[in-house]
C-alpha cells in the first residue's frame, strides 16, 4: 500500500474537500430547493458540525440522505486534510518547506555569486575565504550532513547532484559569476564543467584535478582554470626549502589573519580618473604606499614591474601590494 507524505495528504484532502463542498452546494440548491446563499450556509454548518438548526421543520427523505452524505464525506475529507497538516507541523516538514522556499528566493536574488560544488575540506575553506571577501556563495553537495553543516554556517546550500542541469540551475548558474568544482573525483569535475559550460557560456569555471592527464580534458570541457592541489602543495613546499623568505612573504600576503598586507587587483572602469594617467602621476607608492606589481591590459597581456611612464588605460587591471587600509584609500581616491 502506498504511503503518502503529509504534504501529499494535504493536497489530496483539499481537493476532495473542495469537490465535496461544491457538489453538496449543488445538491442543496437543486434537491432541497435552497437559494445559492442558503445552500452555501447549509453545507458550511453541516461539514463544520456547528448546526444552528434547520429552517425547515420536516426535511424530505432525499434531503435527509443528502445531509448525511455531506456530513460523512465532508468530515472525513476535513479530518484527512488536517491530519496531514498536523503531521506536517509535528515532523518539521512545514519549517523545512518554508526554509527551502526562502532559500530559493534568496538564491534568485543573487548576481555574480560563486557556486561551490562540494563542501569537503577545500570547499569549506573556499567558502570561508569568499565570505570574508563579502562574496555571495551557494554550496551544492549530495551529502545531507555537509549541506546541513554549510547551512549552519549561514551559507545557502542545496542537496543535489552537481552534474545535473536542474541542480545547477537551482543554484542560480545563469546569474553566477564563477563556478568552482572541488570534488576529488576527476570524472565529476569534467561532467560538472561540461554541464555548466553548456548552460552558461559566460560563467568562469575553476575546476579541481587530481591527475595531470585530466587537466587537458577539463580545459576542453570548458574550464577557465584548473587547480591541482598536489602540484600547488609541492611547489609551495619547494619554495619553503629553496626560497624561505619569499615563501614567508607569500604566506603573509595569503593569510588574512596573520597580517594586514594584501595583494589585490583593481579594475580600471569607465568612471575611473586613472584613465590616461601615468603611474608616476597616480603616485600610488609615494602618496599611498601602494606598490603596483603588474598591469594586465584588456587583451590579457601582463606587464610586470611597469615603468613609471606607463599610461593606464580603461579596462586595465592593476595588481597592487600594500596594507589593506592603504589600498582602500587608493581605491577610493580614483574610484576603482
Amino acid at each position: 500500500m502506498m504511503t503518502r507524505t503529509p504534504l501529499e495528504r494535504i493536497k489530496v484532502g483539499a481537493v476532495v474537500l473542495a469537490a465535496v463542498f461544491s457538489l453538496s452546494v449543488i445538491g442543496y440548491r437543486f434537491v432541497g430547493g435552497y437559494s445559492w446563499l442558503d445552500a452555501l450556509w447549509m453545507v458550511t454548518i453541516t461539514i463544520s458540525t456547528v448546526g444552528y438548526g434547520e429552517g425547515h421543520s420536516a426535511l424530505p427523505t432525499s434531503l435527509q440522505l443528502l445531509t448525511m452524505l455531506v456530513i460523512a464525506a465532508g468530515i472525513s475529507a476535513a479530518v484527512y486534510t488536517f491530519t496531514g497538516l498536523f503531521q506536517l507541523m509535528i515532523e518539521g516538514e512545514l519549517e523545512h518547506i518554508l526554509g527551502r522556499r526562502k532559500m530559493t528566493k534568496e538564491i534568485k536574488s543573487l548576481k555574480d555569486h560563486t557556486i561551490i560544488c562540494g563542501y569537503g575540506r577545500m570547499g569549506r575553506n573556499l567558502a570561508k575565504e569568499l565570505r570574508m571577501q563579502g562574496r555571495g556563495v551557494v554550496v551544492i553537495d549530495s551529502d545531507a550532513e555537509r549541506v546541513a553543516e554549510a547551512t549552519a554556517e549561514g551559507l545557502l546550500a542545496l542537496i543535489g547532484d552537481a552534474t545535473e542541469e536542474e541542480t545547477l540551475l537551482h543554484a542560480g548558474l545563469l546569474a553566477a559569476g564563477t563556478l568552482v568544482s572541488t570534488f576529488p573525483s576527476d570524472a565529476d569535475s569534467v561532467f560538472i564543467t561540461l554541464t555548466a559550460r553548456n548552460l552558461n557560456p559566460r560563467v568562469k569555471i575553476i575546476a579541481r584535478a587530481e591527475r595531470e592527464t585530466t587537466e587537458k580534458k577539463l580545459v576542453q570541457a570548458g574550464a577557465d582554470t584548473v587547480v591541482m592541489p598536489t602540484v600547488v602543495g609541492a611547489k609551495q613546499m619547494g619554495r619553503m626549502i629553496t626560497r624561505p623568505t619569499t615563501a614567508q612573504l607569500i604566506r603573509l600576503v595569503d593569510e588574512k589573519g596573520s597580517s594586514d598586507f594584501e595583494l589585490d587587483e583593481l579594475r580600471v572602469g569607465a568612471n575611473c580618473s586613472l584613465i590616461k594617467m601615468s603611474l608616476e602621476q597616480a603616485a600610488a607608492h609615494r602618496d599611498f604606499r601602494v606598490l603596483v606589481v603588474a598591469i594586465k591590459s584588456s587583451n590579457g597581456q601582463f606587464e610586470f614591474n611597469p615603468n613609471a611612464a606607463v599610461e593606464i588605460q580603461e579596462d586595465d587591471e592593476l595588481m597592487v601590494l600594500g596594507r589593506q587600509n592603504d589600498i582602500a584609500s587608493f581605491r577610493e581616491k580614483y574610484c576603482l
